[in-house]
């Protein structure tokens, strides 16, 4: 009954950042299954069945708060599912230990983007409420989302929802409420996928499994209302910080970097996060006229209201 009430309550923060930043779940609940001594395929299956149940009431909850467009959750989710299938089939018995550097390297540079472009040169267009883009860009973004989030255990978040945002052409919280809704389909056809590849032992651990969907279950209406209050800036800044810290994270195991030069670098991170997410929150606490005289110095255009368009 404890570990049940510990794993509840890992679901529970792992589902409030997830659903409130587009990302983190798989990373998070992946990270401690494995620390605990469970295979790395094994923990991937139980956390992607767990993510059935979480993504599921996590979609529901951002569509009643209107952070979903559809289009995108159809033309990101069903190549995302694809490639989950074949990364939890294929690679359910290799490593994927030599794609971590390279994985973790494009991350740490887009999650650095973002971060800047949302604090300190906020996109022109980051209320649009529809995204713009195509299926031609969305479906290999989604395949390969999918397919290192099954063969790694994590990552539809940070490549999908990282990658959207820094395109800068779709409000932050339509970005992570869609992907947040199309991960449903990718959860689904990664466990299928695990089923096939490992058979009867990708349904063990079902305990964690019970708790980490009872934790995200609970916590998912919750982060689906907080990043429709949260402003976009500080919203953007905080997936970048969160990308950010994460990879350098890897790097430095990667690298093999000792505890003084790990601290160091880690603090460096956490301080600069910090002061963007300080301009960010006071970008937006500007008044609108303040707001777009900002800008205007800062040579971006003011969004154009909602009400306006």
């Amino acid at each position: 009954m404890f570990n049940l009430l510990v794993f509840t309550l890992v679901g529970v923060g792992a589902q409030l950042v997830d659903g409130a930043l587009g990302m983190a779940f798989g990373v998070t609940a992946t990270t401690l299954l494995i620390f605990s001594g469970v295979g790395a395929a094994h923990a991937s299956a139980a956390v992607h069945l767990a993510e059935v149940g979480t993504t599921l009431v996590s979609g529901v909850s951002h569509w009643r708060f209107r952070n979903v467009d559809w289009k995108v959750v159809l033309r990101l989710g069903v190549p995302g599912a694809i490639g989950a299938f074949l990364g939890a089939t294929v690679l359910s018995s290799l490593s994927t230990e030599a794609a971590t550097p390279v994985t973790a390297a494009i991350l740490l540079a887009i999650g650095v983007y973002v971060a800047l472009r949302f604090s300190v040169r906020p996109p022109a267009v980051a209320h649009a409420r529809t995204s713009p883009h195509t299926a031609k860009f969305l479906s290999p973004l989604g395949f390969f989302g999918g397919f290192v989030d099954a063969s790694g255990g994590g990552g539809w978040g940070p490549i999908t929802t990282s990658t959207l945002l820094s395109r800068g052409k779709t409000a932050p919280r339509t970005v992570i409420g869609s992907v947040s809704a199309s991960e449903f389909l990718v959860a689904v056809s990664a466990s299928i996928g695990f089923l096939v590849g490992l058979g009867h032992e990708s349904l063990g651990n079902l305990l964690v499994v019970a708790g980490l969907a009872l934790g995200g279950a609970l916590a998912a209406p919750f982060a689906a209302w907080l990043v429709s209050r949260v402003p976009a800036t500080l919203l953007g800044t905080a997936v970048g910080g969160v990308i950010v810290l994460t990879n350098a994270h890897k790097l430095l195991g990667v690298v093999d970097a000792g505890p003084i030069a790990s601290a160091s670098v880690t603090c460096a991170i956490v301080g600069a996060w910090i002061a963007l997410l300080a301009v960010s929150w006071k970008r937006s606490r500007l008044t609108p006229a303040e707001s777009s005289g900002a800008l205007e110095r800062l040579g971006v255009p003011a969004p154009v209201p909602l009400r306006e368009r």
